[in-house]
């Protein structure tokens, strides 16, 4: 088979169909797992659809919310400075690991990803996630390329595309974020914002993309105690795991809400578990509906800009909530059997 190219528009409408249902594609999961609940959700999801995957490696991801101090002052004095982006990395590491035992999975191999986010200027950091990307990538057939699913800001990613540029051939990335890129908003979201060298990278770069937006896409996927407690909680050591995690959120204090909830405010709570998305265009692309679109790029005020003749991506529009949720409940429930 020739090689492709990045400028051919067949191939790239050939690399952005989703995966045919049964064809097994190889994937790699890119993560803050640290940062919010959603990303162990994804990865738990991924492990228990190993008959569908071929998951080869987890990478941790650096995060911060530092970026966002500015919003939060009344957290200031309680919770003191967000944690450094390298800290992000090596929190998320270690629940990866957490997510892993609890799944009982000894054979995917979990990556320390850059330390931190990209220079502004200059080579970008390596990393044992970043090296091993470039590994996997060039070890991919024409017929048989690595899917990078991207639940966090694309550090790792556009590190490992700036070192080896050729693994933009060998890729499809899969990345959630921000809103539509037919929107006005300004993409306040947390993927895109907090490494804007490395969002442009993996915009400018031509590597075939996979793009989610979470504002009305990936925030239609809403989960309820009610929901948590029939499906998920009695799962195995998995599912317990998930349930803590939704009942102990490191992330209500960053949103002034209390560490434990009484009846008053479980009524009607739901929690958004966003970075399944990513999982489920890889497993049935049509939960998702999409359409090739121009990849457009971010002004200053990072608002989406059209960018006419850019190369295409593929973005969903829309998401079908109940079969996602359904295919994660009975592989929790057949896993626990």
């Amino acid at each position: 088979m020739p090689k492709a190219h990045l400028a051919d528009p067949a191939w790239r409408r050939s690399r952005l169909t989703p995966p045919v249902p049964g064809s097994r594609p190889r994937v790699v999961i890119d993560t803050d797992a640290a940062n919010e609940i959603d990303d162990p959700y994804a990865i738990a999801w991924a492990l228990l659809s190993r008959a569908q995957l071929r998951l080869e490696a987890i990478y941790a991801e650096p995060f911060s919310f530092a970026h966002r101090w500015h919003e939060t002052p009344h957290l200031s004095r309680a919770l003191g400075p967000f944690n450094a982006p390298d800290v992000g990395m090596w929190r998320s590491l270690e629940e990866i690991g957490r997510v892993l035992a609890a799944s009982g999975c000894t054979d995917v191999p979990a990556l320390a990803g850059t330390p931190g986010y990209l220079p502004a200027v200059g080579p970008p950091p390596t990393s044992d996630a970043v090296r091993d990307l470039i590994d996997r990538a060039m070890a991919a057939a024409d017929d048989d390329p690595l899917f990078v699913l991207a639940l966090g800001c694309p550090t790792n990613v556009a590190a490992a595309l700036l070192i080896e540029p050729r693994i933009a051939e060998r890729v499809v990335v899969v990345w959630t974020s921000g809103y539509p890129s037919t929107a006005r908003q300004v993409n306040h979201s947390f993927n895109l914002e907090q490494d804007l060298r490395a969002t442009h990278v993996l915009l400018d770069s031509g590597v075939p993309l996979v793009y989610l937006p979470g504002y009305h896409v990936g925030a239609q996927l809403r989960l309820s105690l009610p929901e948590m407690e029939r499906w998920v909680q009695p799962c195995g050591a998995l599912g317990a795991y998930l349930h803590t995690l939704y009942t102990h959120n490191p992330l209500w204090p960053l949103l002034g809400l209390p560490d434990a909830f009484d009846d008053n405010h479980w009524r009607g709570y739901s929690w958004v578990i966003w970075d399944l998305v990513c999982v489920a265009w890889v497993l049935q692309g049509d939960w998702l509906p999409s359409e090739l679109v121009p990849t457009p790029t971010l002004d200053a005020e990072l608002r989406w800009q059209p960018r006419p003749g850019a190369p295409w991506m593929r973005e969903a529009h829309a998401v079908r909530r109940d079969a996602i949720f359904a295919d994660l409940f009975g592989k929790l429930a057949a896993a626990a059997a």
